[in-house]
């Protein structure tokens, strides 16, 4: 399957492929009664306990040069297994947090998209239609119609650290047990992976944007989701978490009248094209109201 990314400011549009392993994964019957096999629990776990160990030492090198990773972004470490590489920080010069209270910043690396929230509470994906309820808890979706539902896509090159887009207090984390299915578009044609994955959601309670949702969602691969904090006072930019091996995605949830995104950002998702937004940057402004 093909999909259209674009960098900010910049009117050069890049069509990427999804691999032949997953063209194989959900693209033929074998492949999905295989990838009905892998998404197991005890499968994903022994996925973990391999990529936590030295044996996959080896794939870190080449994983590097096939998708052109500059490490001198991040902070020199002796890796003792491919997901302590996986989860390696970046510098601080690497991801300027834009300071201005009123700015929006992006929680993390990734390909974004933006939807309204609409009377039937659905986000469109590639083309794919996914019930916002059931990310979380139906209950307190009413709030959120008319709103933003911002979704950011990680790709296994992206850098999988999350942060706080605001200052605020944070409520409890609600886990939502699943099964494991890729994030990338191609499984959007015989999987809803909103449905099917584990996920981890709570409110956070911002200083600039009211009431925001925050649920992150787990991948093929993925062996957790790792938020720092429970009940918590955070600050902007502040990290929240990180992702385990694994493509992932992120969804903010924003109440009506709360926020106005950058145009490129609705321009792009008018088109279905994702933006690539990079963590702590400016992707919209808190909304003013006369």
């Amino acid at each position: 399957m093909k999909y259209i990314v674009k960098e900010r400011n910049s009117c050069e549009e890049k069509i990427i492929e999804s691999n032949n392993t997953l063209n194989f994964f959900y693209d033929n019957f074998l492949g999905r009664l295989f990838i009905k096999i892998l998404i197991t629990p005890f499968i994903s776990k022994m996925i973990g306990k391999y990529m936590n160990s030295k044996l996959s030492l080896k794939r870190i090198n080449k994983f590097i040069q096939e998708n052109n990773i500059n490490m001198n972004d991040y902070i020199n470490n002796d890796y003792k297994s491919y997901n302590d590489f996986f989860t390696r920080k970046i510098k601080d010069s690497k991801r300027p947090i834009y300071s201005n209270k009123e700015y929006l910043i992006s929680p993390c690396d990734s390909k974004l998209t933006a939807y309204i929230i609409n009377d039937d509470l659905t986000l469109k994906i590639k083309d794919s239609y996914y019930s916002i309820n059931s990310l979380v808890d139906e209950n307190i979706m009413e709030e959120y119609k008319g709103g933003y539902a911002l979704v950011f896509r990680l790709s296994t090159d992206d850098y999988h650290r999350y942060c706080y887009i605001d200052s605020g207090t944070k409520d409890m984390n609600h886990y939502i047990k699943g099964i494991f299915h890729t994030v990338q578009p191609i499984s959007l044609k015989h999987y809803n992976f909103f449905k099917t994955n584990s996920r981890e959601w709570t409110i956070l309670n911002t200083n600039n944007f009211g009431k925001v949702i925050q649920v992150e969602i787990g991948a093929l691969g993925v062996g957790r989701i790792v938020n720092h904090h429970n009940e918590y006072e955070f600050k902007r930019g502040e990290e929240k978490g990180y992702f385990e091996f694994g493509g992932s995605t992120i969804c903010l949830l924003f109440k009506k009248d709360t926020i106005v995104l950058d145009k490129d950002i609705i321009d792009n998702s008018n088109n279905n094209i994702e933006t690539i937004v990079k963590y702590g940057e400016k992707i919209g402004n808190k909304k003013i109201l006369s």
